[in-house]
């Protein structure tokens, strides 16, 4: 029975407990995204993170945000562990092209449509994909779902079609990590793979 009395139930999508966990998701990311800006994880960044990420929160409030997904620990650690090695793999590239005589890396600009058009997907792909040395995000269009970068060291077409691949398969890596059966489905069937296959 449902009357105008009734207390409202914090089980619900956009109820207190949703909002709560979403918030938490939130903050979590931005501590982790201010220990890698710092290039170290230790208690005083964590703790410096954790203010810096609740002010913002409270100060800056983002619109809602839902997250209909469940996490994947398997695949969270894939995730981690292919971003580490192509984090390294891309800081040795920019220090080889940094340290090379005379030579002058030419850059790109891309559109990368994801197919995952969520707020949190974009965040988290933009997040991802900026933290990589060599790109960065310049542009996120929102209702369509497109990101646009810039491509450090690019020499034709197959390195751009190599980079929206990349792109890709971070968003396909996300969304194995913490995407909903849905959207497991979108980007199992998109393209990803493109260009990396033997």
């Amino acid at each position: 029975m449902t009357g105008r009395g009734a207390p409202p139930t914090n089980t619900a999508p956009g109820g207190r407990l949703g909002r709560w966990r979403d918030q938490t998701l939130a903050l979590g990311w931005l501590v982790l995204v201010w220990n890698l800006l710092w290039g170290e994880i230790n208690l005083a960044n964590v703790v410096g993170g954790l203010l810096v990420g609740s002010a913002v929160l409270l100060f800056f409030p983002l619109p809602a945000v839902t997250f209909g997904g469940r996490v994947r620990p398997k695949a969270v650690l894939v995730f981690a562990g292919r971003f580490v090695v192509e984090l390294v793999s891309a800081s040795l590239h920019i220090a080889r092209i940094a340290v090379q005589p005379g030579y002058r890396p030419r850059g790109a600009i891309i559109a990368v449509p994801l197919r995952v058009r969520t707020d949190l997907n974009l965040a988290l792909t933009a997040e991802a994909v900026s933290l990589v040395p060599g790109t960065l995000i310049l542009k996120v269009d929102r209702e369509p779902g497109v990101l646009y970068l810039h491509v450090l060291d690019t020499h034709g077409p197959a390195d751009l079609a190599l980079a929206r691949d990349r792109t890709l398969e971070v968003e396909r890596r996300i969304i194995r990590a913490v995407g909903s059966a849905d959207e497991l489905r979108l980007v199992e069937a998109g393209p990803a793979e493109k260009g990396t296959q033997p």
